[in-house]
């Protein structure tokens, strides 16, 4: 990784599209620190210690801790991460949209503009909610209509502007900007855990514990990094044979090829729909009754889907709720795969170009046999995805540390640092054959 940085920076056109996205990353942690205009910063601080709920953990590590603060950018890019999950399940469900993707390079930028207004109607819908409960609670300084209007612009527009850079990353920098800053919130919050881990394990214990702990959480960082690696870059591969061609009096011999399917067929995908889906309840609830804490029976099912009550011996009953995540994760795993994958269109495609896999009859078998394939690699990088997704849980609800780059976000840190090194080295290719080429 460090060679390919390294290499990186001798040629000038990579160096300059690294430099803008560092600059870009810098103005959005900077706006990640300003205020919000009549905001009182340390309501939402004293209501998270004071909360039983986890409803709105997951929205603070995906925006680097910017909705902890309340600051221009609290919504950052959650709205969007939102709307593109939206667009890309209706793409499936409306044929409108699914005739627009297949246009090719227009139709994603129609689809792409679409994402824009539905990000931009998704903030203002979530900052107005949020200011008008919180703000007479005591969020606002002073709950007037023009603080509440100043305060819902200005949370809207940050989580425009943070969109806006995201695209700029992606056409002047190195690319895949959305994914480029949320990696960047996430590992913004890494000092941060890795302090609290030391304080609570390290300091203050005889030099033998210290050495075992930090041998233990290094080695359970690695043994999770290489489980993450595996998932996102394991590859089961289809072999297929295309049959030969005939060209004028000549024949060519026919060619082999493979299909990749990856084991972690639908990325953190399953494990974001999963967490959502349990916590939105919790956040409703928040936006509904403001500082106060639900009671009764509702109060005892939020319990169950709030991960602080797993894996707790005090709260053993509470951990059926991380029983159903589990469920959850598996479920959304097959059903993201089943609506991004079609076996029958990969089948029917092959057919058409005369491919075929070896033993296996064109057609219905093809697809069968691909969907028998798919369906066991779904399972297994399911049950990884689970392991991955699950562990933080238990590390909070046994020795009470909460680490927020492990789980989903590593799982996230690991495939955009994966695939940014990937475009750098595509860069660094096509800047190699253009001088090939000028020679």
């Amino acid at each position: 990784m460090l060679k390919t940085l390294r290499d990186a920076l001798k040629i000038k056109e990579v160096r300059t599209k690294l430099l803008y996205t560092l600059l870009m990353i810098v103005i959005i942690r900077i706006g990640c620190q300003m205020p919000v205009p009549g905001v009182d910063r340390s309501y939402f601080a004293n209501w998270f210690a004071s909360q039983t709920s986890d409803a709105f953990n997951f929205l603070d590590a995906f925006t680097g801790g910017s909705f902890l603060q309340m600051s221009l950018l609290a919504l950052n890019i959650t709205p969007y991460i939102t709307s593109s999950i939206i667009m890309q399940l209706l793409t499936i469900a409306i044929p409108a949209l699914e005739e627009m993707q297949k246009e090719g390079g227009e139709g994603r930028k129609k689809i792409a503009s679409i994402t824009r207004y539905v990000t931009v109607a998704l903030a203002l819908i979530e900052s107005t909610a949020m200011t008008i409960s919180f703000g007479q609670s005591g969020l606002l300084q002073k709950f007037n209509a023009l603080n509440v209007i100043t305060a819902i612009v200005a949370l809207t527009a940050g989580s425009a502007f943070v969109m806006w850079i995201g695209e700029r990353i992606t056409e002047n920098g190195i690319g895949n900007g959305i994914s480029i800053i949320l990696l960047v919130n996430i590992i913004s919050r890494i000092p941060q855990d890795m302090t609290s881990l030391i304080s609570q394990f390290v300091t203050g214990k005889l030099i033998a514990q210290q050495i075992l702990a930090v041998v233990i959480i290094l080695a359970i960082l690695v043994l999770m990094i290489m489980l993450v690696v595996l998932l996102n870059s394991g590859i089961r591969k289809i072999p297929v044979q295309y049959a030969r061609r005939s060209q004028g009096s000549q024949i060519g011999s026919g060619t082999a090829s493979n299909i990749p399917i990856r084991i972690n067929t639908a990325g953190v995908i399953p494990i974001i729909f999963a967490s959502s889906l349990l916590q939105t309840p919790g956040i409703i609830t928040s936006l509904v009754m403001g500082n106060q804490s639900p009671t009764g029976v509702w109060g005892e099912v939020l319990k169950y889907l709030s991960s602080r009550y797993w894996v707790n011996k005090a709260y053993p009953i509470y951990s059926i709720g991380l029983l159903v995540y589990c469920i959850l994760v598996v479920v959304f795993a097959y059903f993201y795969t089943s609506i991004t994958f079609n076996p029958i269109e990969l089948a029917d495609n092959l057919k058409k170009s005369n491919g075929f896999i070896p033993g296996i009859r064109p057609g219905k078998p093809t697809s069968d046999y691909i969907t028998n394939i798919l369906n066991a690699i779904i399972f297994i990088g399911a049950i990884g995805l689970t392991i991955v997704g699950v562990l933080p849980y238990i590390f909070y609800g046994v020795f009470n540390a909460s680490v927020t780059f492990l789980g989903t976000s590593l799982i996230i840190i690991v495939s955009v640092i994966i695939e940014t090194l990937t475009q750098v080295e595509g860069m660094m290719l096509v800047r190699n054959y253009k001088g090939f080429l000028n020679q």
